[in-house]
Order: structure tokens, then C-alpha cells, then sequence
């Protein structure tokens, strides 16, 4: 029976939680029809318990970046060793480990070594900039190891072929796999005669809320308050960052520090609202973006790559300078306006093998001889 390993050690939440999740979902159902032997290190076994999956647990390997390498480069080395022979080795977590294995696979979850950084990257977060020096040099390391390197997008595919002067067949694009909303095409639960704006996002410093609540300041003082609202899903107590929105911005009446939402209110939001603005300075890919075309309303975008692909297709559509407040503002009034002209239908962007559009289909090209 030929063995799968998985290494995760590092996943703990988000969305590489969601991808460690359904990836060994699927691999479970490999492992019970035993067409494979299937191991997945993990930091914590409880986070993605699944039947017929081992499972070897290494908690201590997120206290430090010294113990991740460690882990990645001795550890890992002596459990390939122990599990040989393997036949693909599947690092989710963008670091390629020295371990023996007929095939070899990385998964690139990060966009962090294209985000530029601002001073502010570094007073509230300061991991974010290390982070993206750190992967930098580590996302290097045996890189031209792996069989392939999986990313999410096709604007990552480009990125890392100059950056690892990789061939453009070494990469294969897997888009996440967005389940439909069960509350696409519900009506309004409210009416209401405000213009309403929506951001979708975690209290990260490059998620730059900043640049909305700017915006709204501006618009609100230029056409006077009660006229629209931004509703945001972060509260203001989170962290630093978010304290400091809220105590720069908290007084702005039409911002509405709403706070964390779970599925169902955020689906009701997306039906209620009246435009989604998305201005994150970085995403691998956008998921409020994908989650919110299918009601078929108009979304400001930031004017970056990631944005142009995760909206592919989307017909109501106006990019914006990220690093620009006034231009956010004159579309925000522009379309409390009920003026149209700036959205465009975004062209179809059409993935290049290789592709996966699904686990069945990853796996496929993984373990093939």
C-alpha cells in the first residue's frame, strides 16, 4: 500500500485550517477504501480528527521559528525515514521539508512575500513584516525539490515563477473551493432608504480598514451624515489595530463597528447591502469577493491582481487605488448617487493547466508516476 504524508504542523486557524480540513477529508475517503496509507503531522490532532487518517502530533513546533525549522529540516527528515517508503510527501504550509519521498509537493498559502509594507505593518504587528522576510528566504529552501507547487491563483502562479525561476508546468493553480451560499437571491430582510457598504475582513493591518474609514470621514463631512453607513466586521477591541481604528474613526457616524459575524448574519448582510467594498493591500484569493457575486450587485475593489482574478466574471465592478482615499470616496458617492458609469463587467479570466478545480483532481496529478 503506497503512503501519503501530509505535514501541517503550523495550522491552527483561518483558511489554512479550512484547506488542512478538506484535504484530508477527501484523503480520508482514499484511506478507507484502503487504496492508500495516509499520515498527517499535525500540531493538534483535534483541530482535523478524520477516519481512517493517522495522525502524529507535534505541538511544540509553533513556539519559535527556530523549533519550525527544526521540525522542517531534522524532525521531518527522521518521520520520513521512519515511514519509508513514501510516495508523496504534501507540505500544506509553504515550507518544503528535507524528507526522503518519491514525489514531493508544496503548498504556496501565503501572498505575504508581494506585500508591500507600511509603517504601520510594523506598530501593530510586527510578525507581518518578519513574515514576509521570513518567507521569502524559507519559501527558497529545497523549493526545486518539490514535483510540484500548488498555489490558489493564477497571479501567484506568475509571481512565484519569476521569483523561484521555476517553469510555469511546476505550478498547478487550485482555486478554493467556494460553497454556494444557501441565502443567494433571498430578498432584503429591510428595507432601507441608506446606501449601504460592506467589508468583509479580520482585523489585520493589511486588510487596511484605515482607507475605508478615511473615505466614509470625507464623504460623510461632504454630504452630511445619515446619507449612507460602512458596516465593518471588526468591533474596535480585537487587537491593536483594531483599537486604534476605533479610536481614530469610532465617532464617525457612518461607520458602523460591527463586529464578527458568523455565516448566516454575514449572508443576510451581503442581501441587505447595496455595494461590497474590498480594499485588503494583499489576498491569495479574495473569499468575500467570490461569496458576494452571486447577488449579482456592484463591489469596489482594490486595484490589484488578486482582486482582477477573484472577480472574474463579476458584472458590476470599479477599481480603486488602495492607497487612495479621495478616489474610494468618489466612487462611494458615485454610486449613493446612483451613478453607474465607473462599473464595468470584469473579463473572464481563464485558468492555464496545469489546474485543479477540486481535491480529486489535485490528487490526481500528485501521485501519478
Amino acid at each position: 500500500m503506497k503512503t501519503i504524508v501530509v505535514s501541517a504542523v503550523n495550522i491552527r486557524k483561518g483558511g489554512t485550517l479550512t484547506i488542512l480540513r478538506e484535504c484530508l477529508s477527501y484523503l480520508s475517503s482514499l484511506a478507507l477504501d484502503g487504496k492508500f496509507r495516509v499520515v498527517a503531522i499535525v500540531h493538534e490532532r483535534g483541530l482535523s480528527d478524520y477516519e481512517g487518517i493517522e495522525y502524529i502530533e507535534i505541538p511544540d513546533s509553533i513556539k519559535s521559528w527556530g523549533r519550525r525549522l527544526w521540525c522542517e529540516y531534522v524532525t521531518m527528515y527522521r518521520i520520513s525515514k521512519t515511514l519509508s517508503p513514501v510516495h508523496l510527501w504534501l507540505s500544506l504550509h509553504d515550507t518544503t521539508p528535507r524528507v526522503k519521498a518519491k514525489h514531493r509537493a508544496v503548498y504556496c498559502q501565503t501572498s505575504f512575500p508581494f506585500l508591500k509594507l507600511r509603517m504601520n505593518d510594523w506598530r501593530f504587528n510586527y510578525k507581518i513584516g518578519l513574515f514576509r522576510l521570513f518567507t521569502q528566504v524559507v519559501y527558497r529552501i529545497n523549493i526545486r525539490k518539490n514535483d510540484y507547487l500548488i498555489v490558489q491563483a493564477e497571479w501567484l502562479r506568475k509571481k512565484f515563477t519569476r521569483m523561484f525561476r521555476l517553469p510555469h508546468e511546476r505550478f498547478i493553480v487550485a482555486p478554493p473551493q467556494c460553497k454556494a451560499s444557501p441565502y443567494n437571491g433571498i430578498t432584503t430582510p429591510e428595507s432601507s432608504s441608506v446606501f449601504t457598504f460592506l467589508y468583509v475582513a479580520t482585523p489585520d493591518c493589511h486588510k487596511n480598514f484605515e482607507l475605508i474609514c478615511q473615505a466614509a470621514k470625507l464623504l460623510e463631512k461632504e454630504i452630511g451624515k445619515g446619507m449612507f453607513k460602512v458596516i465593518l466586521t471588526i468591533n474596535g477591541t480585537e487587537n491593536r489595530y483594531a483599537q486604534w481604528l476605533y479610536k481614530q474613526w469610532g465617532e464617525v457616524e457612518s461607520v458602523i463597528f460591527h463586529g464578527l459575524m458568523d455565516k448566516e448574519t454575514l449572508f443576510h448582510h451581503y442581501a441587505a447591502c447595496d455595494c461590497l467594498i474590498f480594499p485588503s493591500r494583499i489576498e491569495t484569493w479574495g473569499l468575500p469577493i467570490t461569496e458576494f457575486m452571486p447577488y449579482n450587485k456592484p463591489m469596489l475593489l482594490a486595484d490589484l491582481l488578486y482582486a482582477h482574478e477573484t472577480a472574474s466574471g463579476a458584472n458590476q465592478v470599479a477599481f480603486f487605488n488602495p492607497e487612495n482615499m479621495d478616489e474610494l470616496k468618489k466612487r462611494m458617492l458615485q454610486l449613493i448617487n446612483k451613478d453607474t458609469t465607473n462599473l464595468h463587467k470584469v473579463p473572464t479570466q481563464e485558468i492555464q493547466k496545469p489546474k485543479a478545480m477540486n481535491w480529486s483532481e489535485l490528487f490526481a496529478q500528485l501521485i501519478a508516476d
